[in-house]
């Protein structure tokens, strides 16, 4: 479909090009050819010079010359226009498929998206569905394993509920504007966690100095608990996962550390996307997630106009960094 978008488009460009070209070398012809004439036209046989010349001889001699420079001016504008013309159905090729391929980029991530979701959402129906229809096949069922059915069949609605609940998230995001402020990073991490240590103190924060950013608070203290949440579900139970405030330049920001499997780096610039995991097996269980929290990460540090970036290697410390634009006060008139 889009390789068919292409040639057209480049059709359209190429015949602009070429309308434009002719017009220009009619142009240039008629100015050329006018100017040859006059130019000829004006020669005068010099008195110096005593051989009578015939005149019919000599009028037909300059109009061999007009004919003759009309003739390589047409030859020359032949050639440059078929040069440019090639030249240009090479360009309107290379800006077709530029112009083209954002478009192309986004439905084959909307594509992609589609099918990710289709399959989150069949596989927990699917298993719901298998459940349920095995227990209305056993005229003999408990009520012990009912409830067990219904607990498993809660379980996997719980999930759905997240599943849909992330993606209502994501969504509001990408017509969402939010109002920024003066958020005290120290603060604001400190805040979350000391909630995600309730659980066991494997997070350890280490700050010098507060620092303060222009973003908006809930964000990202929501950006800290995405990030941390993942480093927690990703490294060792017995690890700790260090988070540093840092300071470069005109931002401010943290780093989130922790110790376990590693990414390796042809798969680090896939990370962000949407449903994507480096377990590419989709096998489920406590761990496993839908592959969108660092999705939702990333919008989210888009809307307060920052930078996320990861540094990983297999079996080696996996670092995500987020610089967000300093805080400056505006500055008060003197009046």
């Amino acid at each position: 479909m889009f390789q068919s978008a292409t040639l057209k488009l480049t059709a359209w460009y190429l015949a602009i090009l070429i309308a434009i070209s002719l017009l220009f070398s009619i142009v240039i012809y008629s100015i050329a050819s006018t100017e040859v004439g006059t130019r000829i036209g004006d020669i005068q046989v010099s008195p110096r010079f005593s051989i009578d010349l015939n005149t019919t001889k000599f009028n037909a001699f300059r109009n061999a010359q007009v004919h003759e420079a009309e003739a390589n001016l047409i030859t020359s504008l032949i050639v440059t226009n078929v040069c440019i013309w090639i030249a240009g159905g090479i360009g309107s090729y290379y800006l077709a498929r530029r112009s083209l391929r954002p478009i192309e980029e986004a439905h084959e991530a909307q594509s992609r998206f589609t099918s990710d979701a289709s399959h989150e959402l069949r596989t927990p129906l699917a298993s719901m569905k298998t459940e349920i229809e095995v227990a209305l096949r056993d005229p003999d069922l408990k009520p012990e394993e009912m409830r067990t059915l219904l607990d498993s069949n809660l379980e996997e609605v719980n999930k759905l509920t997240q599943l849909s609940e992330t993606l209502l998230r994501l969504s509001r995001l990408e017509h969402e504007h939010i109002e920024l402020e003066d958020v005290e990073l120290q603060d604001a991490a400190a805040s979350v966690t000391k909630q995600l240590n309730k659980a066991g103190k494997r997070i350890e924060l280490h700050t010098d100095k507060p620092l303060h950013v222009n973003a908006n608070k809930p964000s990202i203290e929501d950006l800290m608990n995405i990030l941390l949440d993942n480093a927690l579900k990703y490294s060792p139970p017995s690890s700790k996962v260090n988070m540093r405030l840092i300071h470069e330049k005109q931002f401010a920001g943290f780093e989130i550390s922790n110790k376990g499997k590693g990414i390796p780096a042809e798969l680090l610039p896939h990370i962000f996307d949407r449903f994507y995991r480096v377990d590419t097996s989709r096998t489920s269980g406590e761990k496993k997630g839908y592959g969108l929290g660092l999705s939702l990460a990333k919008k989210i540090v888009q809307l307060n106009g920052g930078e996320l970036s990861v540094s990983s290697a297999p079996d080696q410390l996996t670092t995500f960094k987020v610089l967000l634009p300093i805080f400056s006060k505006p500055k008060v008139k003197n009046q």
